[in-house]
């Protein structure tokens, strides 16, 4: 690019893949994945945007010399349990809380505002998240993702082989070893998220639902409830978070 724009840029770093995105104010104009930090700082993000300020979200640990690698470049704000958020943080161990949920759950805030709000994370593992319409932050659920399922099945078992995600298979009921595996795992997350907005719905019957993570499309196919998708969710977050922060103090 030739011409350069002073930007944001957003780092999601989780289990299993490094989630980077360019925001010029509230608008998404790149996204890109990595499989590593190095592949991250050796991209051409950095040649082709005139980076401000950067904030990373990490759900995993020791990443202190990448962000020490980042601070050479641009002025890096690490999201943590202690970081100023633009709404009321209630979960009782906010120190345990990954960022990935908290983020996710400002992204979905940030779009619909004094709301109740179920937030659905489908990754690596399968995040529920709440937040009031007082813009408060309460909790919800953690449960295994559809791969996390399929290895289970095939860690824990003597014979049954390792699968992956089917997205043509929609069978309730399994005729082979290999479909059944398949119907266990996909038609059986299926109806756990199903189920679980069924209970919300019946606390908070004006409760919006929202959905984001690796797995989003394969769900947003098959959800009987009417649900809200959008893929950068946790991006959105971080990227309001960021702001929030540079308005106050960074």
């Amino acid at each position: 690019m030739s011409q350069k724009f002073i930007l944001n840029l957003i780092i999601d770093i989780g289990n299993t893949r490094i989630k980077a995105a360019i925001f010029e104010n509230n608008e998404l104009l790149q996204f890109i994945v990595f499989t590593t930090t190095a592949e991250l700082l050796q991209s051409a993000l950095f040649t082709d945007y005139a980076i401000s300020h950067c904030i990373i979200g990490s759900v995993v640990n020791n990443i202190d010399a990448f962000i020490d690698q980042l601070k050479q470049c641009v002025k890096v704000l690490l999201f943590t349990h202690e970081t100023p958020i633009p709404i009321k943080n209630s979960y009782q161990s906010a120190h345990t809380l990954g960022s990935d949920r908290l983020a996710g759950a400002i992204g979905g805030n940030f779009l619909f505002p004094n709301q109740n709000l179920l937030i659905i994370d489908a990754g690596t593992c399968i995040k529920y998240n709440f937040v009031n319409n007082k813009n408060e932050y309460i909790g919800g659920a953690i449960s295994a993702g559809l791969n996390m399922r399929f290895k289970a099945v095939h860690t824990f078992t003597s014979r049954l082989p390792l699968l992956k995600v089917d997205e043509k298979f929609n069978a309730l009921i399994g005729t082979t070893s290999d479909e059944s595996i398949r119907s266990g795992a996909q038609e059986g997350a299926v109806a756990e998220i199903d189920g679980f907005i069924n209970q919300y719905q019946q606390s908070y019957p004006d409760i919006k639902v929202l959905i984001t993570g690796g797995d989003v499309n394969f769900f947003e196919k098959r959800l009987k409830n009417p649900i809200f998708a959008d893929s950068f969710l946790i991006l959105k977050g971080l990227n309001t978070i960021l702001a929030y922060n540079f308005k106050k103090k960074f």
